[in-house]
């Protein structure tokens, strides 16, 4: 699937940009980092992961407003970071995206998923690294 094919199927679909969007999303990244690494503290690891990407979903979405984009699915994000931000994002970066994006799945619907303290650091890891360009790419901060 490509981007023309995800706005076809409305998975993306065209907005105005709106900067209060991007500025809300960051926010809102920032603070599901700060809540990763409260979980990690607890030994809560799936749950550290889930906000990790949750994290990373928000600063993607950051891109996307900036872009006059609004997702309607995690893929499709994927696919229009993947396809628009190539350059920009690492490959690494984009490729952990997609992983947590799928773990985060597992966790919320599989049922015997179990992350480890490993996964979870590298998920907040990952996540700020994320944010960080996220922020460069938007012009936040």
């Amino acid at each position: 699937m490509n981007v023309n094919e995800c706005i076809r199927e409305r998975l993306l679909r065209r907005i105005s940009i709106d900067k209060e969007k991007v500025r809300s999303s960051i926010k809102t990244a920032e603070q599901k980092i700060f809540e990763a690494k409260e979980l990690f503290a607890k030994e809560f690891f799936n749950q550290a992961v889930v906000n990790a990407y949750t994290a990373m979903f928000h600063s993607a979405r950051a891109i996307l407003y900036k872009d006059g984009i609004q997702e309607k699915s995690h893929y499709a994000v994927f696919v229009y970071l993947n396809e628009e931000y190539s350059k920009k994002l690492p490959k690494s970066i984009l490729n952990s995206f997609d992983n947590y994006r799928k773990e985060r799945h597992n966790i919320l619907y599989g049922f015997e998923h179990k992350a480890s303290k490993d996964d979870a650091e590298s998920a907040i890891l990952d996540a700020e690294e994320f944010l960080d360009l996220a922020k460069e790419i938007v012009g936040y901060g």
